[in-house]
């Protein structure tokens, strides 16, 4: 049986028709999973007919069958865990023991747990939501700049997409066919980057102006030592728990499923440590993993959908052949797909952006000879700029919810400029020189 008309238009146009539908249909508010298996399903039927539906179906089988995708739901559930725990606060307490009366301290002891958090989870809502309750009314009662605490908080929560054990590259990685052991051990160097220029501008604007974060007050003598081992003991848990997850997977001990199970009982039995497991942070950490992975899945079925249909009309010929036919050097080729991904970050969610663009992009990448993995990090520090991006950078929003009433989304995005800036700078970096990111790998 043929389809309804819709081949009269031809790869070019049908590209065009089926992009502009989407954002169409985005505007209506419906969710992206509903929007992209719409428009799948429109021009499955529209281009071959119904017959060509289970060809499509396949692309979905596939998606969800991979076994890579089962560290997703447990890297989630352990920052589920870790939100209702008192281990972060604990964590948080004791580096701001450790940060002492340094220059905008409060603001580099957040940052360095934003680290910690990130290496234990990788979940960027959770850790902004988390540094939003503990770290905001501490600098902001503290004297600190607005601005300086708003973008440490957004800034320091959205390494979670750098700093492995990340989603993104969990996803990039299942997507592109490529290690996700690799993408981790490549995703150190700039992760680790952008937190020392996260803290270098702080510490740098706080010296030159010491009255935008006043210092903390000063620790009476006789409590100095019981706060030190407090602070050590706070920071060991989180330790364990991070080198449990990284440590078995750069050791080779054990895969980034396993290794993302063994965060989850690292994090259980810290609980179980600390008598704070119970039924209720069970429940309510499940049903949160639920949802988050729920969102995850959806949005991933109706990409693959739309993204296999997309391939059958010819779409990835299509757009690999006007990629590679443009008349410049493969960097700029690159810098194209950067600037696509880029725009694409102020209106769309990652794992969208992710599941529409890296099954065409990657194949051109491996043609013109670049390493899949250092585009994955590219990919990965783009990812992180969109976090931020007005008018619909997720940061904002995660902040929003539960910073003080009198700080409005337009105050939160102002304060992002400076960090959206250095992450802007790192992706800069590692364009030009790959084997930032690639040489402990060699």
């Amino acid at each position: 049986m043929g389809g309804l008309g819709l081949q009269a238009l031809g790869i070019e146009w049908g590209t065009y028709v089926l992009v502009g539908s989407i954002f169409l249909l985005l505007l209506t508010g419906l969710p992206l999973a509903f929007v992209t298996g719409l428009v799948a399903l429109v021009f499955t039927i529209g281009w071959f007919g119904p017959n060509a539906i289970p060809l499509v179906i396949s692309r979905v089988f596939g998606f969800i069958t991979e076994y890579s995708l089962v560290a997703v739901p447990m890297f989630v559930f352990m920052a589920s865990l870790l939100d209702r725990s008192g281990i972060a606060k604990d964590l948080f307490n004791g580096m701001r023991v450790l940060a002492g009366r340094l220059p905008g301290g409060v603001a580099v002891q957040t940052l360095v747990v934003a680290v910690f958090l990130a290496a234990m989870s990788g979940i960027i809502g959770g850790e902004i939501v988390l540094l939003g309750i503990l770290a905001l009314p501490q600098m902001l009662r503290l004297g600190y700049d607005r601005k300086i605490a708003i973008g440490v908080v957004c800034g320091g929560g959205a390494l979670g997409t750098m700093i492995p054990p990340s989603i993104v590259l969990i996803i990039y990685g299942l997507i592109a066919s490529v290690s996700i052991a690799d993408l981790f051990v490549a995703a150190i160097t700039p992760g680790v980057l952008l937190a020392c220029m996260y803290m270098a501008y702080v510490l740098t604007r706080c010296l030159i102006n010491p009255s935008l974060a006043p210092p903390m007050p000063p620790i009476p003598p006789e409590e100095k030592a019981a706060q030190r081992k407090m602070a050590l003991k706070a920071i060991m848990l989180p330790a364990a728990i991070a080198f449990m997850v990284l440590g078995t997977i750069y050791a080779g001990i054990a895969s980034v499923t396993e290794a993302a199970a063994m965060g989850v009982f690292g994090v259980l039995v810290g609980t179980l440590i600390r008598h704070e497991f119970n039924v209720k942070l069970l429940h309510e950490s499940v049903m949160q993993t639920l949802t988050t992975c729920g969102m995850i899945i959806w949005i991933g079925i109706g990409a693959a959908t739309l993204v296999g249909v997309y391939n059958l009309m010819g779409g990835n010929r299509f757009v690999s052949s006007t990629i590679l036919g443009i008349d410049a050097a493969p960097v700029v080729i690159i810098m194209v797909m950067m600037l696509i991904l880029l725009v694409l970050g102020l209106f769309l969610d990652w794992i969208g952006i992710a599941m529409l663009t890296l099954p065409i992009f990657v194949p051109i990448i491996i043609q013109l000879g670049y390493d899949p993995i250092w585009f994955g990090i590219l990919f990965a520090v783009n990812m992180q700029v969109s976090f931020l991006s007005p008018p619909f950078g997720p940061a904002a929003f995660y902040l929003k919810g539960v910073a003080p009433p009198e700080i409005q989304l337009k105050d939160i995005f102002a304060s992002l400029v400076p960090f959206i800036i250095m992450q802007l700078m790192v992706l800069g970096l590692m364009l030009a020189y790959p084997d930032m990111a690639l040489w402990m790998l060699d």
